[in-house]
């Protein structure tokens, strides 16, 4: 299947591997030319302006964009939008505002331009591991790009099926859903990143704990001077806490036991926000997202060593450095 993948950062130049990979025909827009060069040596075609981009897709066109969120979606959705035609398909992978998908449907739907939206979660690793993802379509779109999903997808791998569930008809054992209509997939990951954030809150707090164990204003006989790699090694092994995140941080702390290349001024990237927005407009509690959030905005006054963990699991599964303030 040819597929025209939009953005050649972290994630889109390995999605558009994976998918090379398995047999689809990738062609590559981005504006950094040596991007586009590196991605023809290993034999797709490139653009660098839409024009020639979608004068070199078969029609019906289908265009997958892992683009930031924000304006630069929004140009290239509009720029899409001159050059696509009826029956057309594009597909929003990056970390856009569930909302204004539903908006840019509506706009597009006008052309008989078909749209969906992917979130899509995997980071820097998802090349060999797959991605797993969340699709908001009509379900005539759903059924037309799903070969693309089913490949991007890590599959069911080797986790255990889940007791008790019946698979027969459903895809979510293979790593991708369609959650519902345009707006849906975006939806359910922007509560992916609240739910996150809240993750790798406790984490930080819990190794920021044990980190300070040995403080001398504590009783001599109850100061524990503990190896932080040496127990998120042992936890990642039969504990009821293990899961990815702690992996990353169990990586985290070999390569930099102290975290030392850290301050902890961690960055958040809007799905944190947006998804306690959609509490208070559900009017559902969520103390503990919120207090998260909030932990990040203040991790940009004062830093502990809490946020220190934070940035180091930010940069393990997306690659994420810290930038300094104001940017």
């Amino acid at each position: 299947m040819q597929l025209g993948m939009i953005g050649l950062g972290k994630m889109g130049a390995n999605m558009a591997r994976r998918l090379q990979r398995a047999g689809h025909e990738i062609v590559a827009l981005d504006l950094d030319v040596n991007k586009i060069a590196e991605l023809e040596k290993e034999g797709m075609k490139g653009a660098t302006n839409v024009q020639q981009f979608a004068a070199l897709l078969t029609k019906p066109r289908l265009a997958w964009l892992m683009v930031p969120s924000g304006d630069a979606t929004e140009s290239m959705v509009n720029n899409l939008a001159a050059v696509f035609e009826s029956g057309d398909i594009l597909i929003d992978g990056g970390n856009s505002y569930f909302k204004d998908d539903v908006r840019r449907a509506e706009g597009l739907k006008e052309k008989g331009i078909h749209y969906a939206d992917v979130g899509t979660s995997g980071g820097v690793w998802g090349l060999e591991r797959g991605y797993c993802l969340m699709i908001g379509a009509e379900p005539d779109t759903f059924a037309h790009i799903e070969p693309i999903l089913k490949t991007l997808a890590p599959g069911p791998g080797t986790i255990e099926p889940t007791r008790g569930r019946h698979n027969e008809g459903k895809t979510a054992q293979n790593g991708y859903l369609h959650c519902g209509p345009v707006g849906s997939g975006h939806f359910v990951k922007m509560v992916h990143n609240g739910i996150e954030y809240g993750l790798m809150q406790a984490y930080g707090e819990g190794f920021d704990i044990m980190r300070n164990a040995n403080s001398k204003a504590l009783p001599a006989n109850i100061q524990y001077d503990l190896e932080l790699g040496e127990i998120a090694e042992v936890w990642r092994r039969g504990s009821v806490v293990s899961s990815w995140l702690l992996d990353l941080s169990a990586i985290a702390l070999a390569e930099d036991p102290n975290l030392e290349s850290y301050t902890g001024y961690v960055h958040d990237s809007g799905e944190g926000r947006w998804t306690i927005m959609a509490a208070l407009e559900e009017a559902v509690p969520a103390e503990v997202l919120a207090m998260a959030l909030y932990v990040r905005f203040r991790s940009r006054q004062e830093h502990t060593f809490t946020e220190k963990m934070l940035s180091a699991m930010r940069k393990q599964f997306g690659g994420h450095l810290e930038r300094p303030a104001g940017n």
